[in-house]
């Protein structure tokens, strides 16, 4: 198996960053995400808890961008096909 196919999110074709996941792990790893996500917006909102709704926010998009960084394409700027 080549090192390409073990990428759980695959680069953009245009722009900087990763698309879609690919791979069952990348599809468990953004609907934890969205669930976690979900989560922090019903028990904390913004309204009644804006620094910890945002401090949970950050959080969580960070552990994902990290998961991305360590589980994706290397990321580069991309202008359509190489």
């Amino acid at each position: 198996m080549s090192p390409t196919h073990e990428y759980w999110f695959p680069a953009k074709r245009y722009g900087w960053g990763w698309g879609f996941p690919v791979r069952w792990q990348g599809w468990a790893t953004l609907i934890a995400y969205v669930l976690l996500l979900g989560v922090v917006v019903l028990r904390f909102q913004p309204a009644h808890h804006p620094f910890t709704f945002a401090l949970l926010v950050s959080l969580l998009s960070l552990a994902f961008v990290a998961v991305c960084w360590l589980k994706g394409e290397p990321p580069r700027w991309r202008w359509g096909k190489d």
